[in-house]
């Protein structure tokens, strides 16, 4: 026979308490919500092959055991399913048909926000699991986040730039009460050398840490002096200890590479794949991070000439004066409020603060821009 659930133990940790309505509800609202976060796992585990397909469909598991928590605390008051709240169903539609790194960092948000350490309903274990679950989730969308940061990096940036660079340069003129022609060529000839500086800027920045990078990691050739070295001197040891490591640690190292010095393979693995600091790897994940030159470039360039021709369009469209200043600022700043809430989902904070932020910084700059056209400014018949 087997012992009380959890839900079991911790309805008999409150005998006295009457289930009321409110209590009901919010049960059947855990309830749903533990099924839905279930199916979401299940979906991107469908989407997913080897570690993380059973990493996922662990996490689902879990969410199970949540759901019979509820289940047993209802008992006889489970009821109808209750609907998902709109930001579930949402995020199931994404995993369904989606399942990427921006799927991933809303699960993360999402177990973040889970309520189960203030609700006396719930077990400390359940409140201890969505902790865990938050971290999981963040561990499996950081390979993610580490392929795109070099290429979204540069689009992010590019983006703001051209939207807050544009923005001001046209608010400014405008303001010192030039035609409005002149305007809009100005819009048009900032758009264009923008994009071509941040194009050009990226590809420099990037190739320049890449070839970097390439300099500091492991020489593949130098794996063909191991069978010569001398054993007794065993200078192996100091290319260990120049990436770090304490000299019995590399000397312990070097003695295990050269122990067999016609096990070429063995020395190579020993001296090329090991990173500085001693965390295998470590240089291909900062190639990742930084993306590739190209890559960057393009990003940069695009994104910069869309950011920078929204403050064009009312001019483009034959707006003038107030008019199309405030036309101007009002499609950049949803713009801002669109990358800024991006750029919080993918690093796991609060949409609405990074958004806050973009809007709150980039108008700053436009407004700055536009004082002091008008302060300088000069009437032109």
């Amino acid at each position: 026979m087997t012992g009380p659930t959890p839900a079991g133990r911790a309805a008999a940790s409150h005998p006295s308490r009457r289930r009321t309505a409110a209590d009901l509800r919010r049960w059947r609202r855990y309830l749903a919500a533990e099924r839905a976060e279930a199916g979401w796992y299940r979906d991107l585990a469908r989407r997913r092959h080897g570690e993380e397909r059973a990493i996922l469909l662990a996490l689902a598991e879990a969410e199970k055991r949540h759901e019979q928590h509820w289940l047993d605390l209802l008992g006889d008051d489970v009821g109808r399913p209750v609907p998902t709240e709109l930001r579930f169903r949402i995020l199931g539609f994404l995993a369904r048909r989606f399942g990427g790194v921006f799927v991933l960092a809303l699960m993360q948000r999402a177990e973040a926000r889970s309520a189960y350490a203030r609700d006396a309903d719930a077990t400390a274990t359940m409140a201890a699991d969505e902790q865990i679950h938050e971290e999981v989730v963040r561990s499996l969308a950081t390979r993610g986040r580490n392929r795109m940061s070099g290429t979204f990096r540069a689009a992010v940036f590019g983006a703001n730039d051209g939207l807050v660079s544009n923005l001001a340069l046209v608010l400014g003129i405008g303001a010192s009460g030039v035609a409005q022609e002149t305007v809009l060529l100005s819009g048009l000839a900032g758009l264009l050398a923008g994009s071509l500086s941040m194009g050009a800027g990226e590809f420099v920045s990037v190739r320049s840490q890449r070839e970097l990078l390439e300099a500091s990691s492991p020489s593949p050739d130098a794996a063909h002096a191991l069978p010569h070295l001398d054993l007794d001197a065993n200078e192996l040891a100091l290319v260990y200890r120049a990436r770090g490591m304490s000299a019995t640690e590399a000397q312990i190292k070097a003695d295990l590479a050269l122990a067999d010095v016609s096990a070429a393979a063995r020395g190579v693995n020993h001296l090329v794949d090991e990173a500085p600091g001693g965390e295998a790897g470590a240089e291909a994940d900062e190639h990742e991070t930084h993306g590739t030159a190209w890559g960057a470039a393009a990003s940069s360039f695009c994104f910069f000439a869309s950011g920078a021709l929204i403050p064009v369009l009312p001019y483009l469209f034959g707006l003038t004066g107030p008019v199309a200043v405030a036309v101007a600022a009002s499609l950049v700043s949803v713009a801002l409020l669109a990358t800024g809430a991006i750029v919080g989902l993918l690093s796991g904070a609060s949409p609405m603060t990074r958004a806050a932020r973009q809007v709150v910084i980039g108008l700053g700059a436009a407004a700055a821009t536009y004082g002091l056209g008008l302060a300088f400014g000069t009437v032109v018949p």
